[in-house]
């Protein structure tokens, strides 16, 4: 197995019928690398709910069932050029590779239930996903707020953009902004209980869940009840939507906060991963593989 799906380089050959790239130029390859193109959801845009399932970008199979496919940890890879995305050249080319799964993961759900102006937004956890949510959020127009469960973490949240930073277990400022957000993105993976986050949404507005928790939610009916409210899930974005959200993070100048590391660091960085001791992404450096 070859991992790695968040993948920034430069074009260095092409196929004979490839027409979308020229050698040189700077691209990126996200999540998957095939899908049918086909169904209903592939012809609507929304490819990543290809309903045949899409191809993955690494540790998968092509639809024959028979082709591997191997991710960006290598020198080169190769890949239909529909699935091989432009780079503003103005963005700084470490902090990219991020924004191909972690960044469209947050802008996507941000589009999808229309962040931006008047609207409040609130991002749980301030990781790869949130410090990102924060600063796509901010770069919409709406005002952010970052709960957090880590003191230590206001200064950055401020930094990218929130204007608001909770602590999750300030009961008190949780009863006061009761009913007062429009969107709140759960970005964090650890078992936690959401429903006192439900309290805090307004009249039809929606909980998104996009970090992966362990364990199953247990949800209380009636704050999804009171106030109509929803839990929803949302999962990266189509090849148009990545592309887009390039195209907006070029124009806003975002990038991801990251540390780039070479091969040879691969091992501790998995380990600072684990202790939650980065800021806010590992990248590693191809050329030294």
């Amino acid at each position: 197995m070859v991992p790695g799906h968040e993948i920034v380089g430069n074009v260095i050959a092409l196929g004979s019928q490839a027409t979308s790239h020229k050698v040189g130029d700077l691209v990126g390859v996200g999540v998957f690398v095939n899908a049918c193109r086909e169904c209903a959801n592939c012809v609507s845009g929304e490819d990543q709910y290809c309903l045949k399932g899409t191809v993955p970008t690494y540790n998968g199979f092509e639809y024959d069932g028979t082709t591997p496919t191997y991710g960006g940890y290598s020198k080169e890879i190769v890949v239909d050029e529909r699935y091989v995305l432009r780079v503003p050249s103005s963005l700084q080319l470490s902090g990219v590779a991020p924004l191909l799964c972690a960044g469209i993961t947050l802008y996507s759900p941000l589009k999808h239930w229309n962040a931006g102006p008047g609207k409040r937004v609130g991002v749980i956890g301030l990781g790869g996903l949130g410090h990102l949510g924060v600063k796509l959020a901010h770069a919409m127009g709406a005002e952010v707020t970052v709960f957090s469960h880590s003191a230590n973490k206001e200064a950055d949240a401020r930094m990218f953009g929130a204007k608001n930073f909770v602590l999750g277990n300030d009961e008190a400022k949780f009863a006061e902004l009761a009913n007062s957000f429009d969107l709140i993105l759960s970005t964090v993976s650890a078992d936690m209980d959401l429903n006192p986050y439900l309290k805090l949404l307004s009249l039809d507005s929606t909980l998104a869940i996009i970090g992966l928790p362990g364990k199953p939610m247990m949800i209380q009916a009636f704050n999804l009840l009171d106030q109509r409210r929803s839990i929803s899930g949302s999962m990266i974005g189509g090849v148009r939507e990545t592309q887009e959200m390039l195209d907006f993070c070029g124009q806003h100048g975002i990038v991801s906060d990251v540390e780039v590391v070479s091969a040879n660091q691969i091992n501790e960085a998995y380990d600072r991963t684990v202790k939650s001791d980065v800021k806010y992404r590992f990248v590693i450096d191809a050329a030294t593989f």
